[in-house]
């Protein structure tokens, strides 16, 4: 009896490996997880770049507008509100130069270290990833929550109009929030795509984490142990 409980629990075990291997196409080496994490950094990267040159622009022609509109516009309430929207401009242009995406600078980093080096290139796309859900935490949001309710007030109580108040302030702060969801996210979603995984099979039990990799030239299971 005890021989036939090996035999059946040996016989499980083949089974296992054969559905998790079928083909040597599905059975993703290192280098595999590796390629996923180079191909995050890189699609971030570009997704850095496209995210950056959007919203400088946006900002830089807000900021021509506001100056504009600031000494040529016909109301006075217009040349008042233009004027806060030139520090505001300001404030956010400069901030896009100051306070760069890590992706790209990852990426580089990624392309002159070891081709792969999985613990470096995790490491690196775990910093990435941190970075990510820094900028879209709470915290984030208290530059520009200090910036457009100081702008709210002024326009309120300084120059009599509530109501033209909460609109700046309430429009600045959508814009803020439009600007952080469109941050790139790859690294967080490399880094959650591998899932734990524990299988047991008698005696013997199996702990790791798994992936599926899915791309135009490849579809796998990355097994990380």
């Amino acid at each position: 009896m005890p021989r036939l409980a090996r035999f059946t629990r040996l016989t499980r075990l083949c089974c296992l490996i054969g559905l998790l291997l079928p083909l040597p196409a599905l059975a993703q080496a290192p280098d595999g997880e590796w390629q996923a994490y180079e191909a995050a950094l890189n699609d971030g990267a570009r997704h850095a770049n496209l995210w950056q040159a959007s919203w400088t622009t946006i900002y830089a022609g807000s900021l021509a507008l506001n100056a504009w509109q600031a000494s040529e516009a016909s109301d006075r309430d217009d040349r008042f509100d233009a004027r806060v929207g030139v520090v505001k401009s300001a404030l956010a242009l400069g901030g896009m130069f100051l306070d760069r995406q890590p992706h790209p600078a990852a990426a580089r980093e990624l392309s002159a270290g070891e081709p792969g080096d999985i613990d470096a290139a995790r490491a690196l796309l775990e910093s990435v990833a941190a970075e990510e859900q820094r900028r879209r935490s709470w915290e984030a949001r208290l530059g520009s929550l200090a910036v457009n309710t100081a702008a709210g007030i002024l326009i309120a109580v300084g120059d009599g109009r509530e109501r033209d108040g909460a609109i700046n302030f309430a429009t600045g702060m959508l814009i803020n929030e439009l600007q952080l969801q469109t941050q790139p996210r790859q690294a967080t979603a490399a880094v959650n795509r591998f899932q734990p995984a524990r299988v047991s099979l008698g005696d013997l039990h199996l702990e790791g984490e798994y992936a599926l990799l899915v791309g135009p030239a490849q579809l796998g299971v990355a097994l990380r142990y």
